[in-house]
């Protein structure tokens, strides 16, 4: 039996009463045994010092797109749909099998480096199985599929496909992948969102989801222009025409959701369906701010995600959680989205967001030991005498005082030094990468 001891620290429980204590917490394998009492080690065990350090749940973030990182600092300042159009379709068509694979590790190794431990993760129309042999490797918890897009009449020829190739494909992944490594990887159907969607493709996913008890990740009421196209093409507004043909429930996560009637938010509360939060990706691409506040006062379940990289311009939960407690403040009241509120969103609510806040999430007895262990002493974060652990972390802290992150019982990262990605090869090979892209994309710099 494998056993790793912290000893000596703060720990940020999120269980139920949200505990803070000091001592010890002992991983055996992949679970947590012990929190709080100091405990002797023995002959074999790996002991970390946490002295002056603080222990947290991994972050959950409920909407990535790991096949953009590479994209990065490639699509800023534009509006949503120019955003797709001119940058990101482009990009995503001219990807190859080595540049996912690339793009997929560069933004797992900026994840883990900053605490984040579990992914909702979109990857594009080819290539997805290059994106979960990274995963793999990495030893990051997912839940990922490939994206699903039969209909457009300005989407590049090189993500344009059929829908029956579409889920078959996606099929096959599920099949490959789903349930990986006791269950760390698992798949979701990703219809990217409704305009790049057939009702059949829908359905079919809706049938799928529910045959295989498997998750449906998608886009919804991000932009005001995406919400004309589909009232012009269905009718109906987004999460009225999801609930229409019966994919509104407890396993679809939706990105966004900024721009909502009250009907949808009822709908949304209503069918158990789960909202990932993105005040980073909001705010750059000009969408909006989403209604968070109201959202929680009904009792909708809301994640915090980072989105992509070439929409942020990072993978950084630090930065989300001051962002979503912030940008609330001015129309609400300081007291609106309080920090531990953020801080349950980007952990616990993360968790319940994927079904699975009975083994992550927070730090208890019997739970996977998904963690990071955090260095606040430091000049931004001092001085610590009177403050709220929680609020320290949402609103001072930032992903370079993350020190070690441990995924499953596994440490894959220590002292800022990653295990399980080669760090100089990523740097490397994601310049050369990036550089083919773009010329095959047509796009200069």
């Amino acid at each position: 039996m494998k056993r790793t001891i912290i000893k000596n620290a703060e720990i940020v429980t999120m269980d139920q009463n949200e505990t803070i204590t000091h001592g010890d917490l002992l991983i055996e394998n992949d679970r947590i045994q012990s929190v709080g009492p100091t405990m002797q080690s023995k002959p074999g065990d790996y002991v970390i010092d946490g002295t002056g350090r603080t222990v947290i749940p991994g972050f959950i973030q409920t909407h990535i797109h790991l096949c953009q990182t590479l994209f990065r600092g490639k699509a800023d300042d534009l509006e949503l749909m120019d955003w797709l159009r001119k940058r990101i379709w482009p990009l995503e068509a001219a990807h190859d099998d080595e540049s996912i694979y690339l793009s997929a590790l560069l933004g797992i190794g900026e994840l883990v480096s900053g605490g984040s431990t579990t992914i909702v993760d979109m990857e594009t129309v080819h290539y997805t199985n290059e994106a979960f042999q990274a995963i793999a490797e990495s030893g990051i918890r997912a839940l990922s599929g490939k994206v699903m897009m039969d209909k457009g009449s300005d989407v590049p020829l090189g993500l344009q496909e059929k829908t029956d190739d579409s889920i078959r494909e996606s099929v096959d992944l599920l099949e490959k992948w789903n349930g990986h490594d006791n269950g760390r990887i698992r798949y979701a159907f990703a219809p990217r969102f409704v305009i790049s969607c057939t009702e059949s493709l829908l359905t079919q996913v809706r049938d799928l989801a529910d045959h295989y008890n498997v998750f449906v990740h998608t886009h919804a009421s991000e932009n005001r222009g995406e919400i004309a196209i589909v009232e012009h093409d269905t009718g109906m507004r987004n999460i009225a025409y999801l609930d229409h043909i019966g994919l509104a429930g407890k396993r679809l996560i939706l990105a966004h959701c900024i721009w909502l009637t009250e009907e949808e938010k009822t709908i949304i509360r209503n069918r158990g369906v789960h909202v990932s939060h993105c005040p980073g990706s909001n705010l750059k691409l000009a969408s909006g701010i989403a209604q968070v506040p109201q959202m929680a006062d009904m009792g909708i379940n809301l994640g915090l995600g980072a989105d992509g990289a070439p929409c942020n311009n990072n993978l950084d939960m630090f930065q989300e959680m001051r962002l979503a407690a912030l940008i609330q403040k001015p129309v609400h009241g300081p007291t609106a989205m309080n920090a531990r509120q953020i801080f349950r969103m980007a952990t616990i609510d993360g968790a319940k967001a994927v079904g699975l806040e009975n083994e992550i999430g927070s730090l208890e007895v019997g739970k996977k030991a998904d963690l990071a262990i955090l260095n606040l002493n430091t000049f931004h974060c001092n001085p610590m005498f009177g403050t709220d652990p929680i609020s320290r972390i949402v609103y001072s802290a930032n992903s370079s005082d993350v020190e070690t992150t441990i995924i499953d019982g596994r440490i894959v990262m220590e002292n800022r030094q990653m295990k399980t990605i080669d760090q100089t090869f990523v740097l490397k090979e994601s310049e050369v990468a990036i550089e083919r892209l773009m010329k095959r994309a047509g796009i200069r710099v």
